[in-house]
């Protein structure tokens, strides 16, 4: 069996492929998470929030295949079962059901919030051992924290 080698130590290496795991683990979630709020999402604000939820929801894949094939590269296999997303995830749930507008904006100011926080942890960890993923961790953080604005301005 053909196992890709990576270029980092192992010291190194895993520093950087659990910081990847757990990024791919949160933006998994995300994408869930908006997309549970996008389908049960009422209210007056309601056509602006669902757009807005889509938004993050594609945000959230396009990173998570980006952060998953740069694990690979290093030869680290991702991993994005559902049964690791639910056990690995720190971005907390949303509830069941219909959600009037204004509870699903905090919904997403809340997971935002959280998976900014550990993408940040992510950041710093990953500035010695591998700027490369370190670059990716601030080009998700940057996106995350613009949708995480948007979505405060929306609760004012």
């Amino acid at each position: 069996m053909y196992v890709v080698k990576s270029p980092l130590s192992d010291a190194d290496l895993k520093i950087v492929g659990e910081a990847l795991q757990g990024a791919l683990v949160d933006l998994i979630d995300l994408s869930l998470l908006a997309k549970q709020v996008h389908w049960n999402v009422v209210g007056s604000r309601f056509r602006s929030i669902h757009l807005q939820l889509d938004e993050v929801v594609a945000v959230a894949r396009v990173h998570s295949d980006t952060v998953a094939e740069r694990a690979s590269a290093l030869g680290v296999s991702p991993d994005g079962r559902a049964a690791t997303v639910a056990g690995a995830s720190g971005l907390g749930t949303v509830p069941e059901g219909w959600i009037k507008d204004a509870d699903a904006v905090g919904a997403l100011v809340s997971a935002l919030g959280a998976a900014i926080t550990r993408m940040r942890g992510r950041v710093e960890a990953t500035e010695q051992p591998d700027p490369v993923s370190q670059d990716i961790f601030i080009g998700i953080t940057a996106d995350l924290e613009k949708h995480h604005w948007m979505f405060q301005a929306e609760n004012v």
